[in-house]
């Protein structure tokens, strides 16, 4: 920083992909401060080495955070700058701020130099200063990638470009710089990223061909010759730069402000940029009648797994406490057992007690707690698999709830009732939906610090764009319309830090409901299905149509997921699915 004149340097969570989980050589926040959270932003400075996060990872933050001289700034919390407004009231006016312009996307690097204006703060997005200093820093993944079956993907490669094209219109190019629409694009899979099955890879499409960047040693030879008989010439990942400095004048490139770094947003001729939406996100999204055929059936698949981890749960705090880790250990072998298994959607959360207030809680052996026969017990999971993605959260009762436990249990499972009983009219966005959910758990004067929910992919990222349930304006997520075909999470919560947490978690569809003289109405599918723990509900709670959900609810859960269980599993789920 001295040598290159900076005032402070900025760290943060991304790849040159923006993406939210990276390969281990970008994890370079994690490296230089500890904190093992997947979203946070490191800024150095002479004086003050401080981490930003959200409300998702406060906790976690302090006990990684102690006595390591990072001072931990609890982003969202009134009393706590972001971390532009803070270098804006301690930096000197003209100060330089320095960052590696391949983690940022130019929508942020936009933002960061409006609000630097005042300042005259000048901003140096050149400079990777990690590079020098990570000894041993682990090199990029290559292993092969793999073709994603049609029978699976429901649409060729070629259906996927003539949509692409179409939406482009008259324009030249279309650059793909995410991790996930790459994949889809091109129905192709990898495991360079933990828990995600993508790979490093950029995509061009052009009007009569399509290029795909990526290292040569990933590619199998007969993936290499079905890419270039669909059209689609392979290149070197590092070509990438100068290819877009090589787009000659007079030469269109729609880009999306939002995804694209900054490095090849300046990489390209101003002339030739064209800023539009990101067109593979939003195809993506809504899954056609092939991927919700097989995400209806690895729902009830996957939920067989929760069925063991949950029996073998019950039966092993009889006889001893069982470690956190261990949970998530044993539910990933269930699920490795089942067809088209590929590895975990994301890191299981399993919070006992107070640890379930942890919201992006992550257990590991020698310092997670160890489940006994009372209190309460959060489990967030998730498996891959080739024919859909899962994510599900139950909390459920270990002993005998006390009457908070059971209020704020009947609270959150209220929310997740009217959200997926909504009818609502097209248009309707992410904001408004979310108010739904959280409702019934404000009426408790309490509330959560996160989104109600996130699109998920088909064998994808768990978390998806464009669509989500938040409270937030600023959120991209939040002002996207919901549309039919689109996979969202319904997770409200109650966390009460130090005692207990609590979520209860489906994946819904967004199918058409009825059109009427004031216009098309739409409503939510559920697909995720595992009973709700009903020793936790206050049945005073709920009115006569919450309880007929819940008790319809049970019986689907019982008729789809029985077929996949043993007889002795069968008789617990079907006391599992009693009613109300």
């Amino acid at each position: 920083m001295s040598e290159h004149g900076l005032a402070a340097y900025i760290i943060p969570s991304a790849d040159p992909h923006q993406s939210e989980y990276v390969a281990d050589h970008w994890k370079s926040r994690t490296w230089i401060s500890g904190f093992t959270g997947s979203a946070a932003t490191v800024v150095v400075t002479a004086e003050t080495t401080g981490l930003w996060t959200d409300s998702r990872y406060y906790i976690q933050a302090e006990a990684q955070l102690k006595d390591s001289g990072f001072t931990l700034f609890k982003a969202g919390m009134p009393d706590v700058p972001e971390f532009v407004d803070w270098l804006n009231t301690n930096l000197p006016v003209g100060s330089k701020v320095g960052f590696d312009g391949r983690l940022f996307s130019t929508a942020q690097v936009r933002r960061m130099a409006k609000q630097f204006k005042a300042k005259k703060i000048e901003l140096v997005s050149n400079l990777d200063l990690i590079q020098a200093i990570w000894l041993g820093r682990p090199a990029l993944p290559q292993t092969p990638i793999f073709e994603h079956a049609v029978n699976l993907a429901g649409a060729t490669r070629q259906d996927k470009l003539a949509k692409v094209r179409q939406k482009m219109g008259s324009t030249d190019f279309y650059f793909v710089s995410t991790l996930d629409d790459v994949a889809w694009l091109f129905n192709l899979r990898g495991s360079d990223v933990e828990c995600n099955p993508t790979f490093y890879a950029f995509a061009m499409v052009g009007k009569d061909a399509a290029w795909l960047f990526i290292e040569n040693a990933k590619l199998p030879e007969d993936i290499k010759q079905a890419l270039n008989e669909d059209g689609i010439l392979v290149k070197p990942y590092a070509g990438i730069d100068d290819f877009l400095k090589g787009i000659p004048e007079g030469i269109s490139v729609q880009i999306d402000q939002n995804s694209i770094n900054n490095q090849h947003h300046s990489a390209l001729k101003p002339s030739c940029i064209k800023e539009g939406d990101n067109i593979v996100a939003e195809l993506k999204a809504i899954k056609n009648v092939t991927e919700i055929a097989h995400l209806k059936e690895t729902m009830a698949r996957d939920a067989s797994a929760l069925v063991r981890i949950f029996r073998w749960l019950e039966a092993e705090i009889r006889k001893r406490p069982v470690p956190e880790a261990e949970v998530a250990e044993q539910l990933r072998t269930f699920r490795s057992e089942l067809p088209n298994y590929f590895g975990d959607s994301f890191d299981a959360i399993v919070g006992y007690n107070s640890n379930g207030a942890i919201v992006h809680y992550r257990p590991e052996h020698g310092t997670c707690a160890h489940i006994e026969p009372h209190g309460m017990l959060l489990l967030d999971s998730g498996g891959q698999y080739l024919d859909g993605t899962t994510d599900i959260t139950r909390t459920i009762a270990l002993s005998e709830p006390t009457t908070e436990q059971m209020t704020d249990f009947t609270l959150v499972l209220k929310g997740v009732i009217a959200l997926t009983m909504a009818y609502f009219p097209k248009g309707t966005n992410g904001i408004q939906l979310d108010t739904l959910a959280r409702s019934p758990i404000w009426q408790g004067h309490i509330n959560f610090g996160h989104g109600v929910g996130h699109g998920v992919g088909f064998f994808l990222n768990v978390h998806e764009g464009p669509q989500g349930f938040s409270p937030l304006a600023s959120s991209p997520r939040a002002v996207k319309s919901m549309e039919p075909g689109m996979l969202t999470s319904n997770e409200p919560g109650i966390y009460k830090v130090g005692k207990y947490g609590i979520r209860t978690e489906n994946l819904i569809l967004c199918v058409e409901d009825k059109e009427t003289e004031f216009g098309q109405f739409y409503r939510f599918e559920t697909l995720t299905l595992f009973p709700i723990d009903l020793v936790l509900v206050n049945k005073g709670m709920l009115t006569e149509a919450e309880c007929q959900w819940v008790n319809d609810y049970h019986d689907e859960c019982y008729e789809k997921i029985s077929p996949y269980l043993a007889e002795e599993e069968k008789a617990w789920l079907r006391q599992k699915c009693g009613k109300l």
